[in-house]
């Protein structure tokens, strides 16, 4: 059952593994202002390189303004790290693993592979700006 997520609710569990090799849990962030959330297709996703890799250039802004983003897929290690890699994604954290469950209580869309490069299902993008007290802003 998908979640239908509003601002100023508590945001859901998220913990996923990141390219770094550390843990990533929202409710271990304390960002000045926000947490940015980018849940993206994965790895197989042109658009997703030209939407993360321009966040990448923007990171600097982010942090001026107290926001700490992360994009997130259910792609493998091997996927995100390609991703991270081939992207040019140097400073944005990338985390992966995000299972159905997750993606499920984060009211994501779930998409089924349509060509053969595709993973058999991924979440399709989400963004989401959290509160330093885990509650949903945006």
């Amino acid at each position: 059952m998908t979640h239908k997520l509003i601002p100023n609710q508590k945001a859901p569990n998220l913990s996923v593994k990141t390219v770094s090799g550390e843990t990533w849990t929202l409710t271990e962030q304390s960002p000045q202002n926000y947490t940015l959330i980018v849940f993206y297709r994965g790895v197989h996703c042109p658009i997703c390189q030209s939407y993360l890799a321009d966040l990448e250039q923007k990171l600097d802004q982010f942090q001026k303004l107290g926001v700490e983003p992360i994009a997130i897929s259910g792609d493998n290690f091997e996927k995100a790290k390609q991703a991270k890699t081939d992207w040019g994604l140097d400073s944005l954290k990338v985390g992966y693993g995000q299972t159905l469950d997750s993606m499920r209580q984060w009211g994501l869309y779930i998409s089924k592979a349509a060509f053969d490069y595709e993973p058999q299902i991924f979440a399709e993008p989400g963004l989401f700006l959290i509160k330093p007290d885990h509650t949903i802003y945006y």
